[in-house]
């Protein structure tokens, strides 16, 4: 006899898609743990043997110029976070997988923040996913002080890209000693990534 897990087709539906598959929520949300409770020891915790790659792509020229790039109708600009004052596009090196759906980008960013709210420390961003199709990512430091230069955002990104490159959904998906985290992000196809200190900066990032 089938468990009660089976009773609900939605369930079933996700049961399947877990089971035994890297890319299902389970692993998902794994992988995004793993991501941010990494991101809280140092820096030097995380650096790569090649040290002359980049984290990050190059980024294009970023001025406020370059706003008319970016999306039009940022309803989130203003309540979450200021005017950006820089753009970047990044082309990524993957394609978005087949059953990236909304579902398992929230399935993601939930594995982040369970890790971030039970962690020894209060955490010092928040990370979470807006729009219809939970396809806009955004990190928001929580304190004065925090990812308040675009040098600061990059070295967040980097953070994640290292740990990223030791998940096994990430190596499986990629070629781990080329893709960043961003490539991950378009894998469950975020298309867009805020960074801001919550003040006065504010860094987007439009995923190619």
């Amino acid at each position: 006899m089938r468990g009660a897990e089976y009773t609900d087709p939605v369930r079933a539906r996700e049961a399947r898609r877990c089971q035994g598959d890297c890319m299902g929520l389970r692993g998902i949300a794994l992988a995004g743990a793993v991501l941010i409770g990494a991101s809280f020891l140092p820096l030097s915790a995380h650096a790569q043997d090649n040290t002359s790659e980049d984290a990050t792509a190059q980024p294009a020229a970023m001025t406020p110029e370059n706003e008319i790039e970016a999306d039009e109708g940022d309803h989130h600009e203003g309540y979450y976070y200021p005017k950006p004052g820089s753009f970047e596009h990044y082309p990524a090196r993957v394609y978005t997988l087949p059953e990236s759906d909304r579902v398992r980008r929230q399935a993601f960013i939930i594995g982040l923040t369970k890790q971030l709210v039970s962690g020894q420390y209060a955490p010092s961003y928040a990370i979470f996913a807006k729009g219809n199709a939970s396809d806009k990512l955004i990190i928001v430091a929580l304190g004065d002080g925090q990812l308040n230069t675009i040098y600061r955002a990059r070295a967040l990104l980097a953070t994640f890209t290292s740990v990223a490159r030791s998940t096994a959904f990430f190596q499986q998906n990629t070629q781990p000693d080329e893709a960043t985290f961003l490539d991950l992000l378009k894998l469950l196809g975020f298309k867009r990534v805020t960074v801001s200190d919550g003040r006065a900066f504010a860094h987007q990032i439009i995923i190619d």
